[in-house]
């Protein structure tokens, strides 16, 4: 469906109630550190106790990370620390969740500043080093990642983006270290593949751009340290990676590039990519054949280049973006955090994240004032989650030298929603690279692929949620990572469920 019809669409939706958000007291945890720690502070997402509830895994810098264990119900979010030996060593830059050994428990990747870890997850959330997979990483300063299922494999390619390289003595400007690609060599890994030149990158994601059956990999990076030469990068995923550049369509962008996220806004099959900055955030959509991007008209009300609060004009700096749909209406809204890096005097010290709502003609307004989430700490990473199963999308917040935040979705009558999760057997259990398409109806579909990486320094595994307005008869298909196609199931509103890959038919579980 083009754009504007799937707008018209959307006019004649009932409107539903503003957001509303408030602030819940959770276990103090703050990021802190020096210059290697003004960036990062990434927030994990996960259940790791088998519950249904996720936890929060906030990095600390300097400080311990902090395990936030869930014990909310439906009434209230609740929160009480409890972190295992194995995530309290200092110089955790961010942490992203997913099952690299596919038994059913999350396990972790671990960003740091130093050698960087992967961690094999347990009962009741416990974490011990993987061992027998050959994976080394050396004394890095690593702030950004992502990880795909390429065909054929048990393991997972990762891939790690590595900042300024700490041993230069040139440094810090124009001395960005490389990235580095582990591919598996059956049930290990061997050396690293180097993705060279790197450009100091803050954030990364492995997508299926262009729905041709293969992720590659955006790179994200911050003009403030490659300075002059470098710009943000697509790796495609080949027998060897390619970068890609004029002759594949690929138009130069360059930014402040702090986080990056993906969702198709408009439901025209194709993924918008958003990527904070500096500055203007740039939401973009592909022009071509999966590595042409553009952004979009300011018009659009995307760039929310200056703090709306707070009294201080000056640019405001982004840094984890987040979709989803806070009041369940059926249109995607975007969660920015925001905050100065520390005292860089051309950018806003009061610097509110922001909560930009999606209008029924496909623009965007902000809402984080009269949303209640306009903290003016120095925001990083965050998360956009259902934190209690109540179907409100709930906010949570790292900042750097500030506690950590949380925040309760209370918006009240709100639509219909469903929250999915896929389970298929052998390897890459969760369907990394699956998609799913969500039916409710005469609107044009809902499209969601499962990643892992993106954000800034951290993000979120499980459930994708899905608002669904006033939508009762609700269809649900899956496509499998090799392209198998699931039959439709119906289903009805207002429920989590595992949909588990039955040959050509999907089982639900609640």
């Amino acid at each position: 469906m083009r754009p504007e019809l799937f707008a018209l669409a959307l006019a004649t939706t009932p409107a539903l109630a503003g957001p509303a958000f408030t602030p819940v007291p959770v276990p103090e945890h703050v990021y802190a550190g020096g210059w290697e720690h003004f960036v990062g502070g990434g927030l994990a997402v996960f259940d790791c106790d088998g519950d249904g509830l996720p936890e929060l895994l906030a990095a600390g810098g300097e400080n311990p990370a902090t395990l936030l264990r869930n014990r909310s119900d439906a009434g209230a979010l609740r929160f009480e620390a409890d972190t295992p030996e194995a995530l309290t060593e200092p110089g955790m830059i961010g942490a992203y969740p997913l099952d690299i050994d596919s038994d059913g428990y999350m396990d972790l990747a671990i960003l740091r500043v130093g050698p960087n870890q992967l961690l094999r997850g347990g009962p009741d959330c416990s974490f011990a080093p993987f061992e027998g997979l050959g994976f080394t990483s050396g004394d890095r300063w690593t702030t950004a990642f992502s990880a795909t299922w390429e065909a054929g494999q048990s393991l997972p390619t990762l891939a790690f983006g590595n900042y300024v390289d700490r041993s230069n003595p040139n440094g810090p400007f124009g001395t960005c270290d490389t990235n580095l690609l582990y591919r598996p060599e059956g049930d290990h890994y061997g050396p690293p593949i180097e993705l060279k030149p790197g450009f100091c990158p803050l954030s990364m994601l492995f997508s299926d751009w262009a729905r041709q059956g293969r992720a590659d990999l955006r790179i994200s990076n911050d003009r403030h340290y490659y300075v002059s030469d470098g710009e943000e990068q697509m790796w495609a995923m080949g027998s060897m990676p390619r970068l890609l550049g004029p002759v594949d369509g690929w138009l130069s962008h360059k930014l402040w590039g702090m986080g990056i996220a993906q969702r198709d806004l408009d439901r025209d099959g194709r993924q918008e990519v958003f990527l904070s900055s500096m500055g203007d955030q740039r939401l973009q959509r592909m022009t071509g054949n999966g590595a042409e991007f553009a952004d979009v008209p300011y018009a659009m009300g995307t760039t929310a280049h200056r703090p709306y609060t707070g009294g201080d004009g000056r640019p405001s700096t982004g840094w984890h973006i987040g979709f989803g749909d806070v009041q369940n209406d059926g249109m995607d809204d975007v969660f920015i955090t925001k905050g100065n890096v520390e005292q860089m005097p051309d950018a806003a010290m009061e610097d509110p994240n922001n909560l930009l709502i999606q209008q029924p003609d496909g623009t965007f307004a902000e809402a984080g004032e009269r949303a209640g989430i306009a903290s003016l700490h120095r925001g990083r990473g965050g998360a956009l989650v259902d934190l209690n199963g109540d179907g409100r999308l709930d906010i949570a917040v790292v900042n750097r030298r500030a506690p950590l935040e949380v925040w309760q979705n209370v918006t009240p009558e709100t639509g219909h929603w469903l929250a999915l999760a896929l389970e298929q057997p052998g390897p890459n259990r969760d369907a990394i690279g699956a998609w799913i398409e969500v039916m409710a109806g005469s609107a044009p579909p809902q499209l969601r692929e499962i990643t892992v990486g993106g954000g800034h320094a951290g993000g979120a595994a499980g459930f994708q949620h899905f608002g669904l307005a006033d939508a009762q008869d609700i269809s649900i298909r899956v496509i499998w990572t090799d392209g198998t196609q699931s039959a439709p199931l119906e289903v009805a509103p207002d429920q989590s469920l595992t949909l588990i890959r039955d040959g050509a038919a999907l089982r639900a579980r609640p």
